[in-house]
């Protein structure tokens, strides 16, 4: 099956399938002409690459996977790990963007009635500079 043939099997990008296949997760075949066959092997493999991605697995993550993954190896421990340790990585970049959030609702209710001035030869915007709540 072509580029577009997979594309459009899982309902994706032909970009997409190219990507996975320039960065060496996909390796179709090659014909004399020089067109790229895909195998349904490759198919299950995309899947299996959307799913994990889908899940926040990075790149190199599968590619970990993968490479753990022979037939006569389960990868599961591989994935659990690595599943930890993105969890917690989004965790911690919640907790940051709520932190940021509850600052941005504070200046947004201390320069509510703030005047507006124009810049000085010390400040840019006294909104900013003044805020209190800067994390530091």
């Amino acid at each position: 099956m072509r580029v577009k043939q997979i594309a459009d099997a899982l309902d994706i990008s032909v970009d997409t399938v190219r990507y996975y296949t320039r960065i060496g997760l996909l390796v179709p075949n090659r014909s004399h002409n020089g067109y790229k066959y895909y195998r349904p092997a490759d198919v299950t493999r995309l899947r299996f690459i959307l799913s994990a991605r889908s899940l926040g697995f990075s790149v190199n993550d599968i590619k970990e996977i993968l490479v753990t993954s022979p037939q006569t190896n389960a990868p599961c421990p591989t994935v659990r790990r690595l599943i930890e340790k993105r969890l917690k990585e989004t965790e911690q970049r919640y907790q940051d963007m709520h932190e940021l959030r509850e600052r941005m609702r504070l200046a947004t209710s201390e320069w509510q009635n703030k005047p507006d001035q124009p810049p000085t030869a010390d400040t840019i915007c006294h909104l900013i500079e003044g805020f209190t709540a800067l994390k530091s």
